[in-house]
């Protein structure tokens, strides 16, 4: 099976490229040879790779910045994604792409289906939405998997932010109101390749739920006793009122995986993954 991976280079096409499975061919073209807002220089990327299965792992994920540019994130997270969605179908090739909780408004009081309605909140979760919808119309038979709460060993993400703030600062106050699943890279990878030959729409992250300021203190705790800090520093619980964002976060960001788990089987629970993830980020400083 021959893949073509747009967003290579980001946290979730480098999980990609690290966990292809035996017999496939990963086709994974710099971003400079493959702009995906480029519609003209897609559809030949994609003849010529000829996949079987095109991955879209890029989007526009600066989620405050959205606020103020929301048609260059809408330009990245829909308008590009019809692109890759039309190239793949074009090429009769299946089409995979990665969306988010954002898409909806975060007031709900149980997980979220993937059949619940969406209501963003936000530029971001709107621009997300559309590019769901993009590669509905644009491809006979999408999947669509929408995550949450991503990180990985390498890229700009908040284990990363904790990391160096526990490292600088004598005190952190992290919002404690907003519940979710963080998810690492690595372990959405393994669930796209082993959902990558169904349709529709599914849902994925780690299992478990935890808010902000619970994934911060287990970060600084696993960091502690791997030494990758010192020192443990006071981490303080705030609501979101007293850290406003030009975007909107959803309050509850927790994601119904009945269905995508059962054809994976249940996701680890996200402190596990956290401490692979920091595992490797230490023999990273070590190397």
């Amino acid at each position: 099976m021959r893949v073509l991976v747009a967003g290579s280079g980001g946290q979730l096409g480098r999980a990609l490229g690290a966990s292809v499975p035996a017999g496939v061919t990963l086709v994974s073209p710099p971003e400079a040879e493959f702009d995906i807002c480029n519609a003209d220089q897609v559809a030949a990327v994609v003849a010529a790779a000829r996949p079987d299965l095109v991955i879209n792992a890029a989007a526009w994920t600066a989620v405050d910045k959205a606020e103020a540019e929301e048609d260059a994130a809408l330009a990245v997270n829909a308008t590009a994604v019809g692109h890759l969605a039309g190239a793949a179908a074009a090429a009769g090739a299946r089409f995979v792409q990665v969306s988010t909780d954002y898409v909806f408004d975060g007031e709900a009081f149980r997980p979220y289906a993937p059949d619940t309605a969406p209501a963003p909140a936000s530029a971001y979760g709107r621009t997300k939405l559309a590019g769901e919808r993009a590669a509905q119309a644009l491809h006979p038979a999408p999947l669509i998997i929408r995550t949450a709460w991503v990180y990985a060993a390498a890229g700009n993400n908040f284990v990363h932010t904790m990391l160096r703030l526990m490292a600088t600062r004598d005190e952190l106050r992290v919002v404690g109101d907003q519940i979710g699943s963080p998810t690492h890279a690595a372990s959405l990878a393994r669930a796209i390749w082993a959902l990558q030959g169904h349709s529709g729409m599914f849902h994925w992250t780690d299992a478990g739920v935890a808010s902000w300021h619970d994934f911060a203190v287990a970060i600084q705790d696993e960091a502690v006793a791997l030494g990758l800090l010192t020192r443990a520093v006071p981490v303080i619980p705030i609501r979101t009122e007293d850290y406003p964002t030009p975007a909107r976060r959803p309050a509850w960001s927790v994601l119904d995986k009945t269905s995508s788990w059962a054809v994976t089987g249940p996701a680890r629970h996200w402190r596990h993954e956290l401490i692979d993830c920091l595992h490797e980020i230490a023999k990273d400083k070590a190397a």
